[in-house]
């Protein structure tokens, strides 16, 4: 379930979720720590209540103290310095009057000499002493206040009789902690003994632990909103442009989205950017390319079908034998040239999507020439008398970046080029050479007729084939096969004809290698 809720919310919303959810467990955490943290701080407190009351009660068995309230004020003077540290000490007896108390007692000046019994002891009167232990102004979460007097009762009666009992009361900013335990002598219930202290810092333990907690939220608060913001400016909405961006190529919109701000960035985005860029416009390369591919294939496809046609029309009609034989020789040299054309094109698809998969690495192409020029050799050599010399200009090496199985291909292309523009007995050259900067250069020399054209460059173009006297026996792709692997090895070509004498020569030249591909 959750992960379906997180599933159809946006990066934005996912995230400020996510940090709701850690929140809200954080903050159950946080207030269950709250909770237990005033209970430990009160039971800390009142353990020292109960060694005091402990003290206290060992002190008035060992001193044979009466509970009393002439023995009991007695004892509060002498052994003063055991509460010097509370704030109220309340002695009752077993019937709940009040028999001694710290705050009704009114120490006279002398209570400071050597002399116990020059001190004079004076309990406030009556009314006064009745209201402090009668008031009803304590409130121990009940829907009314009760007395000390009723928790005394409460007490007396409760199964807890005899172990110690704390609670708490606040008033005018104060915090007031009061234990109280009852007092045995010879196995029987005397007294009680009260301690109230003010217990202000526990509750200001527990405001200043409040204070950081939400000072703490607030901070991270803030901070989560700053980064949500800066993700929504600097990532998510440079995102959603790149998804309209494809959206729109992808809906052929004639709607424009400019990625032009995005691709100007130096983090990973501007390189995300220009990869979809780059992407999409070499896709887009290639669509064109395949459509023009394909509208030029029909164009040339349509003109044997159209002499196909014609040849069947009048072969029907005729009866003719050597018309006949004619005709039939025509519809043999269209459909060959038919099926020639779809077999190239059939193997440029081929090799497109077999360069998809290449890698371009770092290669001696010495070798590679080598082997071609032999496998022409054995052929060509016996069969015409064409002999095709390899030449070099004595360098160490000739390394380039480049796919080894397309250079092959491109040398036979030009080789098979040059032999078929080159009579019986002639020579084809193929030298090797490098650049004063380290180009590799590449030239394969014939001894044929040279090229007629003033713009040599049409040669490498669709379908262009100049050859009259061997019309339709060749599709016109093969130097456009070369122009587009010499072009994926980011090297150039170049057709001309041979200064000093006749024939034709194709110069490829490859950029310097790089030590690492």
């Amino acid at each position: 379930m959750f992960n379906n809720i997180l599933k159809n919310l946006s990066i934005l919303k996912k995230f400020l979720f996510i940090n709701f959810i850690f929140f809200t467990i954080i903050g159950l955490f946080t207030f269950v720590y709250i909770k237990n943290v005033q209970p430990n701080l009160i039971k800390k407190k009142s353990s020292n209540h109960i060694e005091v009351i402990n003290n206290t009660i060992d002190n008035l068995t060992r001193l044979k103290v009466k509970f009393v309230a002439e023995d009991i004020r007695s004892f509060l003077f002498s052994t003063r310095f055991l509460f010097q540290n509370l704030d109220r000490v309340i002695f009752f007896d077993n019937e709940l009057n009040l028999i001694g108390d710290t705050d009704t007692l009114d120490l006279d000046p002398r209570s400071f000499s050597t002399r116990l019994d020059l001190v004079e002891l004076e309990m406030l009167n009556e009314k006064k002493a009745k209201e402090a232990t009668q008031k009803k102004n304590i409130d121990i979460g009940n829907e009314y206040s009760v007395s000390l007097n009723d928790i005394l009762i409460n007490y007396a009666a409760s199964k807890n009789f005899g172990i110690p009992f704390t609670f708490t009361q606040e008033e005018f900013n104060k915090f007031n902690l009061t234990t109280i335990k009852n007092v045995m002598q010879n196995g029987k219930n005397i007294g009680y003994l009260v301690i109230t202290e003010n217990a202000n810092e526990i509750k200001a333990a527990i405001n200043e632990r409040k204070n950081f907690i939400i000072r703490t939220a607030i901070a991270v608060g803030i901070v989560i909103l700053i980064f949500s913001f800066v993700l929504n400016r600097y990532f998510l909405k440079p995102i959603k442009n790149l998804v309209s961006y494809t959206k729109t190529i992808k809906n052929k919109s004639p709607k424009s989205t400019n990625i032009d701000t995005l691709k100007l960035r130096n983090d990973e985005l501007g390189l995300l950017s220009n990869s979809l860029d780059d992407m999409t416009l070499e896709l887009q390369k290639r669509i064109t390319h395949a459509e023009n591919f394909s509208t030029d294939l029909v164009h040339e496809i349509r003109n044997p079908l159209a002499s196909l046609k014609s040849a069947s029309e009048i072969l029907h009609d005729t009866n003719d034998l050597n018309q006949r034989i004619k005709l039939i020789n025509i519809l043999s040299h269209d459909v060959q040239r038919i099926e020639r054309l779809i077999t190239d094109y059939s193997q440029i698809l081929k090799d497109e999507v077999a360069l998809s998969k290449e890698k371009i690495k770092k290669i001696n192409i010495e070798p590679i020439i080598k082997s071609v020029v032999d496998d022409f050799n054995s052929i060509y050599k016996l069969k015409r008398g064409i002999k095709i010399s390899y030449e070099n200009d004595k360098k160490n090496k000739y390394f380039i970046n480049g796919i080894e199985n397309r250079i092959e291909q491109i040398v036979a292309n030009l080789l098979d080029n040059a032999v078929s523009f080159s009579e019986n007995n002639k020579e084809v050259v193929v030298r090797v050479s490098k650049s004063v900067d380290n180009k590799v250069i590449i030239n394969i020399l014939d001894e044929g007729e040279g090229f007629k054209e003033n713009d040599t460059n049409k040669i490498f173009k669709r379908f262009y084939s100049n050859r009259p006297d061997k019309f339709g026996q060749h599709s016109g792709l093969g130097l456009n096969i070369v122009k587009n692997l010499v072009e994926l090895h980011n090297a150039t070509i170049k057709a001309s004809n041979r200064a000093n004498q006749k024939g034709a020569n194709m110069e490829i030249i490859f950029p310097k290698s790089k030590e690492r591909y």
